[in-house]
C-alpha cells in the first residue's frame, strides 16, 4: 500500500502529476470497459449519463474500480452526476476523496 500512501501525499498537495494519472487511468478504464476500446472522442467534460456510456450498474462498477485503483470509500451519497457524470468531475472527486482522506480526523 506504499502506491496508495504516495498517492493520498501527492493527491493532498496537489500534484499535476497525480492528476495527470488519476486522469489517465480514469480515463482508460471507461475506454476499457464501457466504449470497449474505442476512444471514439471522449472528451473529458462530455456527459457519461447522456450519452448513454454509464449507467446504474456501471456506475457500481466504476466506484469500485476508483475505490480498489485509488484507495478511496464511496458512500450512497457520493453517487451523484456532481461526482460521476464526466472524466472531469471523476477526477475532481478522486482527488477531493483523497485529500479528506490524508486530512487527520477531528476529535
Amino acid at each position: 500500500m506504499a502506491y496508495a500512501s504516495a498517492a493520498l501525499d501527492a493527491a493532498a498537495s496537489g500534484s499535476t502529476d497525480t492528476r495527470i494519472e488519476v486522469r489517465a487511468r480514469v480515463r482508460a478504464y471507461i475506454i476499457d470497459n464501457f466504449l470497449l476500446g474505442s476512444q471514439a472522442e471522449l472528451k473529458d467534460e462530455e456527459s457519461l449519463l447522456d450519452g448513454g456510456i454509464l449507467d446504474s450498474t456501471g456506475a457500481m462498477e466504476l466506484a469500485a474500480f476508483l475505490e480498489e485503483s485509488f484507495g478511496i470509500a464511496m458512500a450512497d451519497e457520493d453517487f451523484t452526476p456532481d461526482n460521476l457524470d464526466t472524466v472531469e468531475r471523476i477526477c475532481g472527486f478522486v482527488a477531493r476523496k483523497q485529500a479528506g482522506a490524508a486530512l487527520p480526523a477531528s476529535v
